[in-house]
C-alpha cells in the first residue's frame, strides 16, 4: 500500500512547469555557449551560458524522469496494464512520429541549407537521399549523423515509452512472483543521507563507465529506434527508478524539510563552485574517457543533480503546494510545449543571425520571445480538436 496522498499534488505540477522552462532556456542558449551540436551556428559564445547550460543539464532531465516514475504506478494501479500501457502509446507514438516526419526534417533541411556545402537540393531531395538516407553518404559529411534522421528532444518521450513497457513487464513478473514468496513491506521513512550519498556515488560510477566510450552529445539508436545518448543514462534510468520507489514507500511526503533545505543548499554551493571554475569545468564535462577529470565531473555533477533534485521537491511541497491560476491554465501545457519549443526558438535564432546582438542579448531576446510564444501556440493548438489529439 503506497504512502503517497492521493489528491493532486500542485506542488509536482509547479515543478515541472520550472522544469520546461529550464528546457526552453536551455535551447535558447545552445547557439551562444554550449559547443554541443545545435540547428544554428556561427553565434558567438559565452562562457556563462556554457556554464549555465552545463548546470542546468546536471539536474533538468534527471528530475523530470523522477517525476514522471512517481506518477506511473498510480495510474497503472487504476487502469490496469492493457489501458495504462494503450494510454501511453496513443500519448507519445503520435507526437513522436509528427517530430520524425514532420517537425525534424524542417529543421534539418534548414541546416543543411545554411551550414553545409554538399551541393543544393529541394526539401522533397534532401528530405529522401539526406534525410531518410536513401541517397549516398557525400563525401566530407560534416554529421552530426548519417543520415540526418533523428529524433532531436523526441528522445524524452521515447525514453518515457520504452520506460512505461518496461515498468508495466516489471509488474506482470512481481505480480507471478507474489504468490510464491511474501513482499516485503514498504517502509515510509525516506533515505537519509547516507542512502543519498551511495545513491549518487553509484549513478556517479556508473556515468563515469559510460562515459568512457560515450562522451558528452555522442548519440547512438538504441535498438535502432530509441535516440540514447549513453553518457546520460545512468543518471536518468537511476533516477526514474528512484521515482517508482518514492512513490511506493511515500518518500516525497516524509522527506524532513530541513533536511531537504540543506540539499538545496548542498547543490547550490555546487553551482555557485561551478560558476567560479567556468571554462575548466566546462571542457571536462564533454571531455569523457579514462580520465580524472571524467571522474570528477561525473562526481560532482551526480552529486549535483541529486542534491537540487530533493531539494527543490522539498521547497515546492513546502511553498508551491497550491492550486493557482496560472498553475490550472499553464501545467496542462506543459507536454505541449515541450514538442513545440525547439522549432519556435530555431526559428528566432535564425532570425537573429542577421543581426549585431552579442551571444547574451541574443540568449536574452529568444528567451523572453520564445518562452511565452511556445506556451501561446501550446494554448491554441490545445483547442483545436483534430491537433489535440497529438499534442
Amino acid at each position: 500500500m503506497s504512502g503517497a496522498p492521493r489528491r493532486r499534488l500542485y506542488y509536482l505540477d509547479n515543478l515541472k512547469l520550472l522544469l520546461i522552462v529550464l528546457v526552453v532556456l536551455h535551447h535558447a542558449s545552445q547557439p551562444y555557449g554550449p559547443a554541443d551540436w545545435w540547428y544554428v551556428e556561427g553565434a558567438g559564445g559565452s562562457p556563462a551560458l556554457s556554464t549555465l547550460s552545463a548546470v542546468s543539464g546536471a539536474f533538468r532531465m534527471s528530475l523530470f524522469f523522477a517525476i514522471s516514475a512517481y506518477l506511473l504506478p498510480r495510474a497503472f494501479d487504476r487502469k490496469g496494464p492493457r489501458r495504462f500501457l494503450g494510454e501511453r502509446f496513443r500519448a507519445f507514438v503520435p507526437p513522436i512520429l509528427l517530430g520524425f516526419l514532420v517537425l525534424v526534417p524542417v529543421l534539418m533541411y534548414a541546416y543543411y541549407v545554411n551550414f553545409r556545402d554538399h551541393g543544393s537540393l529541394d526539401f522533397a531531395a534532401y528530405y529522401a537521399q539526406v534525410y531518410l538516407g536513401t541517397g549516398p553518404e557525400p563525401e566530407g559529411w560534416t554529421g552530426p549523423i548519417w543520415p540526418d534522421r533523428q529524433f532531436a528532444h523526441l528522445w524524452f518521450l521515447q525514453h518515457l515509452l520504452a520506460y512505461a513497457v518496461l515498468y508495466a513487464v516489471w509488474r506482470w513478473i512481481s505480480a507471478r512472483l507474489a504468490g510464491r514468496r511474501p513482499l516485503r513491506a514498504p517502509s515510509g521513512r525516506a533515505p537519509g543521507t547516507p542512502a543519498v550519498v551511495g545513491f549518487a556515488l553509484a549513478v556517479a560510477a556508473a556515468t563515469f563507465l559510460l562515459r568512457v566510450w560515450y562522451p558528452v552529445d555522442r548519440w547512438v539508436p538504441l535498438l535502432e529506434f530509441i535516440q540514447t545518448e549513453p553518457a546520460d543514462l545512468a543518471q536518468y534510468a537511476g533516477f526514474f527508478v528512484v521515482g517508482v520507489l518514492a512513490y511506493r514507500r511515500g518518500w516525497l511526503s516524509t522527506l524532513p524539510a530541513g533536511a531537504g533545505y540543506a540539499w538545496l543548499a548542498f547543490g547550490a554551493g555546487l553551482v555557485a563552485l561551478h560558476f567560479a571554475a567556468g571554462p575548466r569545468l566546462d571542457s571536462v564535462y564533454a571531455m569523457g574517457g579514462w580520465t580524472t577529470g571524467s571522474l570528477l565531473w561525473s562526481v560532482v555533477e551526480s552529486l549535483m543533480c541529486t542534491a537540487l533534485s530533493i531539494g527543490l521537491l522539498v521547497a515546492f511541497r513546502e511553498w508551491a503546494d497550491r492550486p493557482s491560476r496560472w498553475t490550472r491554465a499553464l501545467a496542462p501545457l506543459t507536454f505541449t510545449v515541450y514538442l513545440l519549443h525547439v522549432p519556435v526558438v530555431v526559428g528566432l535564432q535564425y532570425a537573429l543571425a542577421a543581426t549585431t546582438a552579442g551571444p547574451v542579448a541574443a540568449f536574452a531576446v529568444v528567451s523572453a520571445v520564445g518562452l511565452p510564444l511556445s506556451f501561446a501556440l501550446a494554448w491554441i493548438l490545445r483547442r483545436i480538436p483534430y491537433l489535440r489529439a497529438l499534442v
